[in-house]
């Protein structure tokens, strides 16, 4: 694939900068390194880590913390463009970027910004989001059962965290507990955790269908004791640090979706002119050209949302987010996007035949991945629930 000309799209050159910086790196130094993430669920921490040499980590710190200044359609670009050379580290880097340093940026202290932030810019730290738990997922606020309390200059969690992205190997954290429990999920606060921390630890890491090489883990808090400095906003109020960064998410992981799908479709067409059946490449027929442009026409489709969505949450505020109009419409994008890319996978994998039954085939592993993207985030059914939700509300007013 060309790289896109997103001036065709209405963005300015920046933006096509940034994107362009991120598909050739990730082509040159990233690419080759998808087969054994896969085969052996390992993941490059050096390569991670070096993104920082490139200006492609703290995308959206301001330049005073060491980042580039940037803002989150930026970090977007970069998610799709990594996501079409290597998804797998495309969805660590997400995690750490978007997941845990964005909502830093948006909702910590300046202390908290000035001890931390740096050493996500250049690398040093890697970050995490603490949320989902063995009986917390998709009612992630109200089922939640980790706690923390005061002691003295700390909090003490107690509790466990399940399928955390980056949770094995992450240096920092931003983690949800119950501080209340009477307010329910009126009563959550949000916590900076090190992975030095006493009390933590990593009870297992994850052997997943997909995303293999980026880690996930369940984390066990015993015990664990966080200086009473590193909670970020007010205590009780987790909350709204969590729904000022969740329609950021979903936008961003839409993203993220295009470049995986992107990269199927490209597939796709390559194989379809190389393999020949009846004495003809096979994209000479008929039914494989009606799916070669079926999946064009949906990744279009998708990319037209999601870019325009990229436009609607570049300045959202902490107060917009997680209601309204554009938490509609970020569920509904991610909606789309979970749903096509899968649909174009399927296709992919059609066209290859036997080869995309197997599971060293770069279109196998895109497609044992896809399906994550109707998971994560809140799924297809919770995104649902959110568009049908403000659906209702706004013909009621």
């Amino acid at each position: 694939m060309s790289i896109p000309n997103l001036q065709t799209f209405g963005f300015s050159e920046d933006y096509q900068a940034v994107y362009d910086l991120a598909y050739r790196y990730s082509r040159d130094e990233l690419y080759s390194l998808c087969g054994k993430m896969d085969d052996e669920e390992w993941f490059p921490e050096d390569a991670f880590r070096k993104l920082g040499e490139q200006g492609l980590l703290g995308v959206t710190v301001p330049e005073e913390y060491g980042g580039s200044g940037l803002d989150v359609l930026a970090q977007c670009f970069i998610c799709e463009a990594v996501a079409y050379w290597n998804h797998t580290l495309s969805a660590s880097l997400l995690a750490s970027d978007n997941l845990c340093v964005h909502n830093l940026v948006k909702n910590a202290s300046a202390l908290q910004k000035a001890e931390y932030l740096p050493r996500f810019c250049d690398g040093t730290a890697i970050g995490a989001l603490g949320m989902t738990e063995p009986g917390a997922g998709s009612d992630a606020l109200g089922s939640m059962a980790t706690t923390a309390y005061r002691d003295g200059d700390d909090y003490i969690l107690n509790g466990r965290k399940l399928f955390i992205t980056n949770g094995p190997i992450a240096d920092v954290l931003l983690v949800y507990a119950k501080t209340d429990l009477e307010k329910k999920q009126h009563g959550i606060s949000s916590f900076i955790v090190e992975k030095n921390f006493e009390g933590f630890s990593v009870a297992q890491k994850l052997d997943k269908m997909g995303w293999r090489g980026s880690p996930t883990g369940e984390l066990v808090f015993d015990n664990c004791r966080v200086p009473a400095g590193n909670l970020v906003g007010a205590e009780n109020k987790g909350n709204v640090v969590m729904m000022s960064g969740l329609d950021v998410e979903r936008v961003i992981g839409a993203f993220f979706c295009i470049g995986m799908a992107q990269r199927a479709l490209d597939l796709a067409v390559e194989y379809a002119v190389q393999r020949k059946q009846f004495d003809q490449p096979i994209g000479n027929f008929q039914l494989v050209q009606g799916m070669l442009a079926d999946m064009y026409t949906d990744l279009e489709s998708l990319r037209a949302l999601t870019y325009q969505l990229g436009r609607e949450i570049k300045d959202i505020s902490v107060d917009e987010a997680g209601r309204g109009g554009v938490h509609k419409r970020s569920a509904a994008a991610l909606l789309c996007a979970g749903r096509t890319c899968m649909k174009i996978l399927d296709s992919a994998v059609q066209i290859h035949g036997g080869m995309g039954c197997m599971r060293e085939s770069e279109v196998n592993r895109l497609y044992r991945s896809g399906k994550i993207m109707e998971i994560g985030a809140g799924t297809n059914q919770v995104r649902q629930i959110i568009i049908a939700g403000e659906l209702l509300k706004e013909s009621a007013a």
